[in-house]
């Protein structure tokens, strides 16, 4: 029997780490620049090497005379000119004197005295639903009692203007002596939903809708409109016209034309107030055509305007030693966050550069023009890895005269033609949006009708995947699309 034999082998195996400064590197190139310079702008918060870049040249001593010519005459916009022929009882030359003073009575316009409180007053405040809701209620004629009931159910209300707690959980919360009783909260329930907007204080979806009816004049509409509502709901929200039609022994048509005036009613009637938390795009990019060529350039407003200062720098390499390592790892980060600056925004520029080279032809023409481009061409031409063009071109918008396209936007796989050439999935999603729109709405398209157009076109695609392409476009199925005559 033969024993074990230990065998030593030795591989030399190259394995690549990322360093942490790398792999921070590679998760800021990832981040939209909005997040970047909310990085950099921590950065400068913890770095005294880091500064913000002045403007310099002819826009600083632009800015600066501007700011001299304002500060040498203060007092040319102290008032409005008053025509010196106009009569001092002119009723609007009083009018116009008396309202542009100040609250405080000096005279002078809040933009002049440099105190913006009376600029801040004109403008126009954010009003919640709960504010608006009281201010209708403080001017009506209710006891002590009843606006406190009423105001309980202001209070409980969501953002959507719905009461999700029930009437008898109120009545407790308020402790009022003697105990409430529900014909009380009912009563005070009513007052609330007889409020603008109209809808509010509903307890779901139903009765939101139903206290809205009354913008329907119609009486057979309205009544109509009411039974579908409360008995078929769920036909309704699947836009099932034949349904309705024999459930209600009505046609097709008149159901439809009800069903639309219900769906032009308001599901969350609160929406209409507050403020609203919007995110907008800002491009990283802008593309303009000059002298027949489309060219890109850097946004400057999303490129940090930060800088290494040098005063401090110098003084530090001056007087450095052991003792300052803290403030050399500082430098060496300062250094580190402007060439990342730099390099971020010219690795953006370079790829831009790249697509559009590629994809002018949409610019041109629109979606139809789009051709097949995957990440590792671009990666290829611009020198990157495929990996670092995937994260330039995640996040990162492009302004240009047909709208702000995502960069990733603009990468599409080849789909074979009947031709033996490609197409691209954007190209074929634009034809797709053109049937569909071209399509008669008594008669319209089905995913297999769009599929065989497409290949009649030499364009091959399955019937799945035109569902697929349809839902990406926002587009509703056939039956939701069908009119009735």
């Amino acid at each position: 029997m033969n024993s074990p034999a230990l065998q030593t082998r030795t591989e030399h195996r190259q394995h690549q780490t990322l360093t942490p400064r790398l792999q921070h590197a590679v998760r800021l190139l990832q981040l939209s620049s909005l997040d970047f310079a909310q990085e950099v702008m921590d950065a400068m918060g913890k770095n005294p090497f880091l500064e913000i870049e002045e403007p310099s040249g002819e826009a600083a001593a632009s800015e600066s005379a501007g700011d001299d010519s304002q500060r040498e005459t203060p007092a040319a916009t102290e008032a409005p000119q008053v025509d010196n022929n106009a009569s001092a009882s002119d009723p609007d030359t009083t009018w116009e004197r008396e309202n542009w003073q100040t609250p405080g009575g000096s005279g002078s316009s809040a933009s002049s005295s440099g105190d913006t409180d009376g600029v801040m007053e004109m403008v126009a405040a954010d009003i919640d639903l709960r504010q608006h809701l009281r201010g209708q209620i403080n001017v009506m004629p209710l006891s002590d009692r009843d606006r406190v009931l009423v105001c309980a159910i202001i209070e409980s209300l969501d953002d959507d203007g719905y009461l999700r707690l029930s009437l008898d959980e109120l009545a407790g919360i308020t402790e009022l002596d003697p105990v409430v009783d529900q014909c009380e909260m009912n009563t005070a329930l009513k007052l609330v939903q007889s409020l603008d907007p109209c809808g509010v204080g509903a307890r779901n979806a139903s009765e939101c809708l139903l206290l809205q009816l009354e913008c329907i004049d119609d009486a057979v509409d309205r009544e109509l409109a009411r039974r579908i509502i409360t008995e078929q709901l769920d036909k309704l929200a699947q836009r099932d016209i034949p349904g309705l039609a024999k459930v209600f022994d009505r046609e097709a048509v008149h159901i439809e034309a009800v069903c639309d005036r219900i769906r032009h009613l308001d599901p969350r009637p609160g929406w209409r107030f507050g403020s609203s938390d919007v995110h907008f795009v800002v491009p990283d990019v802008i593309v303009k055509k000059i002298r027949g060529q489309w060219a890109a350039q850097l946004n400057p407003a999303v490129v940090p305007k930060v800088r290494l200062n040098r005063v401090y720098a110098e003084l530090f390499q001056q007087h450095r030693n052991s003792k300052h390592a803290e403030l050399a790892a500082h430098l060496q980060e300062a250094r580190w966050t402007v060439r990342n600056v730099e390099q971020r925004f010219s690795t953006i520029l370079l790829v831009a550069e790249a697509i559009l080279r590629r994809q002018h032809h949409f610019l041109e023409y629109g979606p139809l023009a789009m051709k097949p481009l995957g990440l590792r061409e671009i990666a290829d031409e611009v020198g990157l890895h495929e990996s670092t063009v995937s994260r330039v071109t995640n996040n990162k918008y492009m302004a240009t005269p047909s709208g702000v396209f995502e960069l990733k936007y603009f990468f599409s796989r080849a789909m074979p033609t009947a031709s033996g050439g490609a197409c691209s999935a954007t190209a074929i999603r634009g034809v797709i949006q053109d049937m569909i729109a071209g399509e008669n709405p008594l008669d319209p398209l089905s995913d297999a009708e769009i599929a065989r157009q497409l290949a009649r076109q030499g364009l091959t695609v399955a019937r799945r995947t035109v569902t697929k392409y349809r839902q990406m476009l926002k587009v509703a199925a056939v039956e939701r699309r069908r009119k009735h005559a």
